[in-house]
C-alpha cells in the first residue's frame, strides 16, 4: 500500500501484544512502516508498545481495545488516525480459540466469547475501517482467517472453526463490497503458529499434549518465520479479494511425506 506522506504506511493490528499480531507488527515496523496495535490490557499494550519503540523510534503506538465493543473499534481508528494522521492498512488479528472439546461439552461462555472476537470484532473493525477508507479513496483490510475459513473439520473444534469460517464469508462479502471504491479487502492464513492461542488450551494437560504434539510439529512454523513473509505480501498486494496463505494444501503434503526423514521440534516442551 502505497504511503501519501513522508513516513511508509500506516499499519493497525487488532490483538497485537503477543503472537503472530506482535510478530506482524514488528515486521511491519522493519519494511519501514508506522504500527499501531491494541489490546484488551491497557498495560500489556504498553509493555508491547515499548519494545516495539526500542527497534523503531517515533513509529510505534497502541492503544487499549475490547474488539467486542464498537465504540472501542472506532476509538482505535481515531487514535491510529490522529497519531500518524491516516490508516493505509488495517488488520483484523484479534481472536480467541478453544480447547478441543465436543459441542455438548462446551463452554457457552467462551463460545460467546468466541463468536463475539472472531466474527462481531472483525466485522466491526471492518465496518470502521472501510468507513474511514473509502472516504479517503483507498486502503486495505485483511481478516486473519484460520481453521475453518477453507471448510475443514477437525473434530473439537466446532466453536473455533466455525467462527473462521464466518470470518471468510465476512471477507469476501466486504470484498464484493469495496470494488470499484479504491480499497480492497483480503485475508491471511497463517497457518498454525506457535503462539499461545495452540498452547494455551493444553497447559496442565500432558497426556493430550504429547497425543497432538508430533502433528503441530509437522504443520506449525515460528512467527519468527511467517510474519516476514505475511509482511511483504500485505505490503504488495493490490488485489481486491487476495487470500495470502502460508500452508498451502501442497506444502502441507509436503511435510507429511518428508516427516520420516526430517525432523521438526517448533514445539520441544511441554507447555
Amino acid at each position: 500500500m502505497e504511503s501519501n506522506g513522508s513516513t511508509g504506511p500506516v499499519v493497525v493490528l487488532t490483538g497485537g501484544t503477543r503472537g503472530i499480531g506482535y510478530g506482524l507488527a514488528a515486521a511491519f515496523l522493519e519494511r519501514g512502516c508506522s504500527v499501531v496495535i491494541s489490546g484488551r490490557d491497557g498495560a500489556s499494550v504498553a509493555k508491547s508498545v515499548r519494545r516495539l519503540e526500542a527497534a523503531a523510534p517515533g513509529r510505534a503506538a497502541g492503544a487499549a481495545c475490547d474488539v467486542r465493543e464498537f465504540r472501542d473499534v472506532q476509538s482505535l481508528w481515531d487514535f491510529a488516525a490522529g497519531r500518524f494522521g491516516r490508516v493505509d492498512v488495517w488488520i483484523n488479528n484479534a481472536g480467541i480459540g478453544q480447547p478441543q472439546s465436543d459441542v455438548d461439552a462446551l463452554d457457552p461462555d467462551l463460545v460467546g466469547n468466541i463468536f463475539a472476537t472472531n466474527c462481531a470484532g472483525a466485522l466491526y473493525g471492518c465496518k470502521v475501517a472501510l468507513a474511514g477508507m473509502k472516504a479517503a479513496g483507498r486502503g486495505a483490510v485483511y481478516n486473519m482467517e484460520g481453521l475453518g475459513s477453507g471448510g475443514e473439520i477437525v473434530r473439537g473444534t466446532t466453536a473455533y472453526g466455525a467462527s473462521k469460517r464466518a470470518l471468510a464469508y465476512i471477507t469476501d462479502s466486504a470484498a464484493r463490497e469495496a470494488r470499484g471504491t479504491g480499497v480492497i479487502v483480503g485475508a491471511i492464513r497463517p497457518g498454525m503458529t506457535a503462539t499461545d492461542l495452540i498452547t494455551a488450551e493444553y497447559r496442565g494437560k500432558p497426556e493430550e499434549w504429547v497425543r497432538v504434539r508430533r502433528i503441530f510439529n509437522i504443520l506449525s512454523d515460528t512467527v519468527e518465520t511467517v510474519s516476514p513473509w505475511i509482511a511483504d505480501r500485505v505490503l504488495r498486494n493490490r488485489r481486491n479479494g487476495a487470500r495470502i496463505v502460508w500452508l498451502t494444501g501442497a506444502k502441507a503434503a509436503g511435510r507429511f511425506l518428508t516427516a520420516p526423514f526430517v525432523r521438526r521440534s517448533i514445539y520441544p516442551d511441554l507447555p
